[in-house]
């Protein structure tokens, strides 16, 4: 089994080891915001080590957005890069914890509805891509099918 990893920024260490120590009871809103927030696991593209993330919450049916905003700055998040190599992930929402697979969204139409959910979700995420000239990244993360499903 891989080596977790916790993040180097003690806000995100230290609201994933409360999100996941409480079973999903405390730690469930982003910083600061009120917001719902889960955690994402991920595969670092470079060490094969576990990594999380808390995220937004932004849901599309049984599906999760996930915007790598990083506030608007210049450079994606590092679990952006994980995600295009690794896109297996497992997201932790309150106590519900699913295996889901993620694909970055190419398709204009897919991802301006999705932004548009994300934006409704998390309304910062508009002026994060005004401060930014990359265009920042969309991921959908659907339930992961079982073989011969």
């Amino acid at each position: 089994m891989a080596e977790y990893i916790p993040s180097p920024r003690d806000w995100v260490r230290e609201q994933v080891e409360l999100y996941e120590s409480s079973g999903g009871t405390k730690g469930t809103t982003l910083r600061d915001t009120g917001l719902p927030a889960i955690i994402v696991t991920n595969t670092g593209h470079k060490t094969g080590a576990i990594r999380k993330t808390p995220l937004m919450r932004v849901k599309d049916g049984a599906n999760y957005v996930l915007v790598g905003s990083v506030g608007g700055a210049p450079t994606h998040p590092v679990w952006v890069y994980n995600l295009r190599v690794n896109p297996v992930v497992e997201i932790r929402d309150h106590a519900v914890v699913q295996a889901m697979q993620v694909r970055e969204v190419e398709d204009e139409d897919e991802r301006a509805r999705l932004w548009d959910l994300a934006v409704a979700a998390y309304p910062p995420y508009a002026e994060y891509q005004s401060r930014t000239t990359r265009k920042i990244p969309v991921f959908v993360a659907e339930p992961k099918r079982l073989a011969g499903r």
